[in-house]
C-alpha cells in the first residue's frame, strides 16, 4: 500500500525522440532540450528510449572504452542538470562495472545519478545480437521517483513474463518500458499484444515507449502507447514522428490510471512501409551529411518510386535525377522519365552513354574477337551508368541512391557495379508488385511530413506498361523471368517463409520454374553481399535478417 505522503498525481513526459549512434553531444543536448520542455509542462519525470545517449543499436561501438566513457560523462552531466528541481530523468546508456558491460537505464534526480537498472533479456535473433556485446542484468526491483514506485523493464524485458513479474513483486506500481524497436510490417499489433499480456499477467499500467528514425538498415516507428491496468488505451502516440508527450496518471483505489490521453492515428499497412522508406532516406542522408542525392531515372517503376520517396524525405532541390539513354532506350521512357522528373520538381538532365559504352567494347575487342555478344555488353551498359552516377556524386557529394527492388535482387536481375551502385536503396526490402502498389499509393495520398508535391507524381504509364531493363532490343523482363505476379509469391515462399519447394509446388506453383527461382536465389548471394544498404520493411531483409554462405551446394529442388 502508498504511504499517506504517496502523490496522487504523477504527470510523465515521454520523449519520442530521435537520437543518432555515435553522436553523443548530440544525443546529449536533445536530452536537454526535451527536458526544459517537460519542465515547462509541470512534468515530474521525463523518460527517454533505450540507449538514447549512445544511439541504438550501436552494435560493436559500444565496445570501445572512449565511447562508454563519453556515455558516463553525458549521464553525469545531464544529472547534474536535475539539481535544478525539475523532472527526474530515466535515461538509456551503456553502462559499466568492472569488466561487464550492461545495457542500462539510470535514474537521474538531485543533481545525481540515483540508481541504474540493467536489462534482463538480451535478444540474439534476427538484427538483434545484443549477447555478444552486453552483459545481462539481474532481475531489477522498482526505482523511487517522488514517490512512486517505477518500474522500467527494458525493450526485450518485456516480451517475455518474468522481469515483468518480479517488478510487480517487488512493488513497482507502473511500468515504463523505454525501447528501440525497429519497424517492420505489422510491428505495432505485436507490440500491442506484447504489452497487454505483461498488463493482465502484472495487474500494472505499461507505458511503452519507442524511439524514431533511421539507423542504417533500421527504421525506428515511434509509435510509443499506453495501456492502463484494465488494458485500454492509455494514450498513442502518432508513428513516424519525433513528439514530446505529456501524460497524466491519477492514483485511485485500483492503482494508477491515465484518462484522456491523446490518441493519435497510427500509419499501417502500405502506408507504413512508404514512410519507413522515406524516413530511413532521409536519416541515412542527414545524418552522414551528404547535401543531397542522385539517381538514375530511367522512365521506370522502380527509380519512379525512388525519386518520389527522395523528393519527399529532402526536398526537390536537393534531388538530382539524370537519364543515361543509350540506343536501347524507347521514345516512351525518355518522355516518362523527363514527365517523372516535371512532377516532382527535381533537377533533370540527360546524359547520353554511347561514347563511354563504345569506348569500354573498344577496349575490349580485341580479346572478344570471335566471341558473340551475350549479357556481358548488356552489363557495359549498366556499368557505365553506375560509373558516371559516381562521377557525379565524387564531384558534387550527392549520394547516389540505388534503385533495385526485393524481386530482381533475389534473383541476380541486377548488375555490380552498374546499376547496384549506390550509398543507400529505399525500396531494398520491397518486391516488385509492392513496388506498383506504393508507387499508386503515393499518387493519391501523402504523409503529412512529405516534401514533395500533392497529386499524382508518377505518371501512370510508368504504372501500365510492361517492364524492361532496356539493354537490347524488344527486351522485357518477362523475357527472363516469370511474370512478377507469379515470381513474388514464389519468392515470398522461399525467402521470408524458408518453406520447401514441394511446398510451393503443393500451392500451385509449377515445380521447374520454383526450382529456377531456388537456384537464382542461391547463385545471386555475392551479389547481395555487396550491395548497399537499404531500409528494412520485412521480418526477413537481405542482410541482417537472412544470412546465408555464398559458398553453399544445398539446393531442396536438386
Amino acid at each position: 500500500m502508498p504511504s499517506s505522503s504517496a502523490p496522487d498525481t504523477f504527470r510523465i513526459a515521454l520523449a519520442q525522440a530521435n537520437p543518432t549512434v555515435g553522436d553523443v553531444a548530440g544525443n546529449l543536448a536533445l536530452a536537454r532540450r526535451r527536458r526544459a520542455q517537460a519542465a515547462g509542462q509541470g512534468a515530474d519525470l521525463i523518460l527517454f528510449t533505450e540507449l538514447f545517449l549512445a544511439g541504438y543499436p550501436p552494435e560493436d561501438l559500444v565496445l570501445k572504452p572512449a565511447f562508454q566513457d563519453a556515455c558516463r560523462e553525458a549521464c553525469e552531466a545531464l544529472a547534474q542538470d536535475t539539481a535544478d528541481g525539475g523532472p527526474d530523468v530515466l535515461v538509456g546508456l551503456p553502462w559499466r562495472e568492472g569488466d561487464r558491460l550492461t545495457n542500462a537505464v539510470a535514474h537521474l534526480a538531485g543533481g545525481r545519478v540515483m540508481t541504474v537498472r540493467h536489462k534482463v533479456e538480451l535478444p540474439n535473433y534476427g538484427v538483434f545480437d545484443e549477447k555478444r556485446i552486453f552483459h545481462a542484468g539481474a532481475l531489477p526491483g522498482p526505482v523511487t521517483v517522488r514517490g512512486v514506485r517505477v518500474g522500467a523493464p527494458i525493450c526485450e524485458d518485456i516480451w517475455s513474463d518474468e522481469v515483468v513479474e518480479c517488478l510487480a513483486e517487488t512493488g513497482a506500481e507502473i511500468l515504463l518500458s523505454p525501447n528501440g524497436s525497429p519497424y517492420w510490417r505489422g510491428k505495432h499489433d505485436a507490440r500491442v499484444n506484447i504489452v497487454a499480456a505483461r498488463v493482465v499477467e502484472s495487474g500494472l499500467p505499461l507505458v511503452f515507449l519507442n524511439q524514431v528514425g533511421g539507423q542504417d538498415e533500421l527504421v525506428f516507428d515511434g509509435g510509443s502507447f499506453g495501456l492502463n491496468a484494465d488494458r485500454s488505451l492509455a494514450f498513442q502516440m502518432p508513428s513516424f514522428s519525433a513528439q514530446l508527450a505529456v501524460v497524466d496518471w491519477t492514483r485511485t483505489s485500483d492503482g494508477w490510471t491515465c484518462v484522456g490521453g491523446a490518441k493519435a492515428t497510427v500509419d499501417e499497412d502500405e502506408r507504413a512501409d512508404y514512410r519507413a522508406c522515406v524516413l530511413g532516406l532521409r536519416d541515412y542522408v542527414g545524418k552522414n551529411g551528404f547535401p543531397g542525392v542522385v539517381l538514375g531515372l530511367s522512365g521506370g517503376v522502380d527509380s519512379a518510386l525512388c525519386a518520389a520517396m527522395a523528393v519527399d524525405a529532402l526536398g526537390a532541390g536537393k534531388v538530382h535525377g539524370v537519364m543515361l539513354p543509350y540506343r536501347y532506350t524507347s521514345d516512351e521512357s525518355l518522355a516518362d522519365a523527363k514527365a517523372c522528373a516535371a512532377a516532382l520538381g527535381l533537377r533533370y538532365d540527360v546524359l547520353p552513354i554511347a561514347k563511354a559504352v563504345e569506348g569500354i567494347e573498344a577496349s575490349l575487342a580485341g580479346l572478344f574477337t570471335g566471341v558473340g555478344r551475350d549479357v556481358t555488353e548488356e552489363n557495359i551498359q549498366a556499368r557505365a551508368r553506375g560509373a558516371i552516377l559516381m562521377s557525379i556524386s565524387n564531384k558534387f557529394g550527392s549520394m547516389v541512391v540505388t534503385t533495385g527492388n526485393k524481386s530482381e535482387m533475389s534473383v541476380g536481375y541486377a548488375t555490380l557495379y552498374g546499376d547496384m551502385n549506390g550509398g543507400f536503396n529505399p525500396i531494398k526490402d520491397l518486391y516488385k508488385t509492392e513496388v506498383f502498389r506504393l508507387c499508386a499509393l503515393r499518387n493519391r495520398w501523402k504523409p503529412d511530413d512529405a516534401l514533395g508535391p500533392d497529386g499524382e507524381v508518377i505518371p501512370a504509364n510508368i504504372l501500365t506498361k510492361q517492364p524492361t531493363a532496356e539493354l537490347r532490343e524488344g527486351q522485357k523482363d518477362a523475357d527472363s523471368l516469370p511474370p512478377y505476379e507469379e515470381l513474388d509469391p514464389i519468392l515470398i515462399g522461399l525467402v521470408e517463409d524458408e518453406g520447401r519447394v514441394t511446398d510451393l509446388v503443393a500451392r500451385g506453383h509449377d515445380g521447374a520454374t520454383v526450382r529456377r527461382i531456388e537456384r537464382l536465389l542461391h547463385l545471386a548471394e555475392y551479389k547481395r553481399r555487396q550491395a548497399a544498404p537499404g531500409v528494412k520493411v520485412t521480418p526477413r531483409n537481405f542482410g541482417r535478417d537472412r544470412r546465408y554462405p555464398i559458398v553453399n551446394r544445398f539446393l531442396d529442388g536438386g
